[in-house]
């Protein structure tokens, strides 16, 4: 790790899962997530999801060098800066989070549990995101809201339903109902739960077939 706090505002290129690679000054490192600030936006990437990291050969003009504000989102003064603190200082603020593929989801965190967070989309309304598989998470500057929508609009609205301390516990409590499984990127992803054991989720699909995923790759899910 000391190897890596030495790129602390310093130029790098940062790959992480997905064949995604940023450019930027790394602001901050910690255990399990850094900070990267490239210009106008700071990127919040769990190292989970880190392929790697170095500083850049090709350097910004020196006009061009991105300068971090004072105020970096989410930290206290002098806080030491851990995965879990970020998710929960970040409830209630406009984010952008990147959990499946190359697709971003807009909303703010509503609660964190034990590995998972609870999300509020104005599309997608609640929807819980597996903290291990979600990759990025982005603030909104403080004038803007997703889709500029109002704040009539777009309240906090937390869920309504009570909360399991695990993913897999709160995925149990629908089982019978019909539930999206990773935004639907797969047609068999969407269906009625039929059940969670194992770490295996069983689904019907729309054509009355059942498929088995292994819960562990299942990034979010959320009720249509």
């Amino acid at each position: 790790m000391n190897g890596l706090k030495n790129l602390c505002g310093k130029e790098v290129e940062v790959e992480i899962s997905g064949k995604t690679v940023f450019s930027g000054i790394l602001i901050d490192i910690g255990l399990d997530i850094l900070v990267l600030f490239d210009g106008q936006d700071y990127h919040y990437i769990p190292m989970l999801h880190l392929h790697n990291i170095k500083e850049r050969e090709k350097k910004f003009n020196e006009e061009d060098t991105p300068q971090p504000s004072e105020d970096m989102p989410f930290l206290q003064e002098k806080e030491e800066i851990s995965y879990r603190k970020i998710l929960t200082n970040a409830k209630g603020q406009f984010l952008e989070v990147f959990v499946t593929g190359n697709k971003s989801i807009h909303g703010y965190i509503t609660s964190v549990l034990n590995d998972y967070v609870v999300f509020y989309s104005p599309v997608y309304k609640n929807l819980f995101i597996s903290m291990q598989h979600l990759k990025r998470l982005t603030p909104y500057s403080k004038q803007l809201t997703p889709y500029l929508l109002s704040n009539k609009e777009l309240p906090v609205v937390p869920a309504a339903i009570p909360l399991a301390r695990s993913f897999d516990e709160q995925i149990k409590k629908y089982e019978n109902q019909l539930l999206v499984f990773d935004l639907g990127d797969h047609p068999n992803k969407v269906g009625v739960l039929k059940s969670v054991a194992n770490n295996i989720v069983e689904l019907v699909n729309a054509q009355g077939n059942n498929t088995f995923w292994k819960l562990t790759h299942l990034k979010t899910v959320h009720i249509p």
